[in-house]
């Protein structure tokens, strides 16, 4: 009986180690089971500006221990190709200190074969094509990075409708939404945000380009006819805003006696008051544009703003909503002020998700003059201004004019 039990032990473990080595070949032989096509075809990857982007390399042949990507904007111009490589991992980027209006050359990183673009510009749109460096093809992406900047902006609590769908006899477009972002705020209104990208559905697609259903494809997508687009540029994305509540997550409460005790050592100045959330120093210029961003968020999360104790709501205060706006929230979330005055002092506080995370005590102080150009923002916004106000002018004057005309050919009483 003893036999018996030691051999059945022996067979377990010998079973136990080869599930083990099963597991690590698995997990060391990602790449051979997933054979590359025999034909290279592109993958159709919808994606939104200022978000940051990973393109996986999904095949590849086991010896090729490191990849180089290729972007090219059009199959169809084969003179221009980019070359996207890191050297072999010698080449580091810190994404925190990546700048949008960088080339895309700049705005890239390649971690275990895969591509990563960050914060993706439209003029990111094209083919991206996984190989090495002697041109062996491996896998392809079409990518159409599509910007929210026309985006038609929809509130749910005015009852806005989303736009209709355009039927045509070759073609359908619509609009797809993304999943509604967390609520911005706690204990209190806040707000949510769902995105909404174009596509199209047509049986006349380009049959090289892979898609997760056969006939629909995004706006922007190479796979779609030439001229459809002509038809279809006109066609915006949408954002949709709507009202949430959430309560706060609970928080540990201080032992009886222990909150008075605290404030009593910070009254007598034994112990330094400590602000609830992070607090940051800065100062700016009288006069001068300045953009606001929450420390730890990307264009994919919901930031709430608050000044002092005002809530600057998306609903009074998203770009686009009026034009003629000075303080305005983009949608990467950033609190923009085009010509800084002096009662734009204060504290600027920041909800991550629904968590108060970081807040900015804003000072504005006076500077000497500069000679400004015609490319400063804040020019471009004066000279705006004053046209707007001019053509208003010109407009009521030349009525008037009109009127007076018309009296005069008509003999209306009264005018001489």
């Amino acid at each position: 009986k003893r036999y018996f039990h030691f051999v059945s032990f022996l067979w377990n473990l010998q079973l136990l180690h080869t599930f083990e080595v099963v597991e690590k070949q698995s997990k060391q032989d990602i790449f051979k089971y997933t054979p590359c096509p025999a034909f290279l075809v592109f993958d159709n990857v919808a994606h939104v500006k200022d978000v940051n982007l990973e393109l996986a390399c999904r095949c590849k042949p086991e010896d090729v221990t490191s990849v180089v990507w290729y972007y090219q904007k059009d199959l169809e111009r084969t003179s221009f190709a980019l070359v996207l490589t890191d050297f072999q991992g010698l080449k580091i980027v810190d994404s925190s200190e990546v700048s949008p209006s960088s080339d895309i050359e700049h705005r890239f990183s390649i971690r275990m074969f895969s591509l990563i673009i960050f914060r993706t510009q439209v003029e990111d749109s094209g083919h991206y094509i996984c190989s090495t460096s002697s041109g062996d093809f491996f896998y392809g992406y079409d990518v159409d990075v599509q910007s929210l900047d026309n985006a038609v902006l929809i509130f749910g609590d005015q009852k806005q409708k989303v736009q209709s769908d355009k039927v045509t006899k070759n073609y359908r477009v619509f609009t797809t939404f993304w999943d509604w972002t967390k609520c911005d705020r706690c204990g209190t209104r806040g707000e949510q945000r769902r995105i909404g990208l174009c596509y199209l559905e047509s049986k006349y697609l380009y049959s090289r380009y892979r898609r997760s259903r056969e006939s629909v494809a995004s706006c922007g997508s190479s796979s779609v006819p030439g001229r459809f687009k002509y038809f279809i540029k006109k066609r915006k994305n949408e954002v949709i805003i709507r009202t949430c509540h959430v309560p706060c997550p609970t928080t540990q409460i201080p032992r009886a006696g222990v909150g008075s005790i605290q404030n009593f050592l910070t009254k007598l100045g034994k112990k330094p008051w400590l602000p609830e959330v992070p607090m940051q120093y800065y100062v700016h210029p009288l006069g001068y544009q300045l953009t606001l961003a929450c420390p730890g968020a990307r264009m994919e999360h919901m930031v709430g703003w608050d000044k002092g104790k005002q809530q600057l709501y998306r609903s009074k205060f998203l770009i686009g909503r009026n034009h003629s706006m000075r303080v305005f929230i983009d949608h990467a979330n950033q609190l923009n002020i085009q010509i800084a005055q002096l009662d734009d002092k204060g504290i600027y506080y920041c909800w991550l998700d629904g968590v108060r995370v970081a807040g900015i005590r804003l000072s504005i102080s006076y500077k000497g003059g500069r000679s400004r150009s015609i490319s400063d923002p804040e020019t471009k916004f004066a000279l705006q201004t004053v046209f707007s106000f001019y053509m208003m002018l010109a407009g009521i004057y030349l009525c008037l004019q009109s009127l007076k005309c018309l009296c005069y050919i008509f003999k209306c009483p009264g005018i001489n």
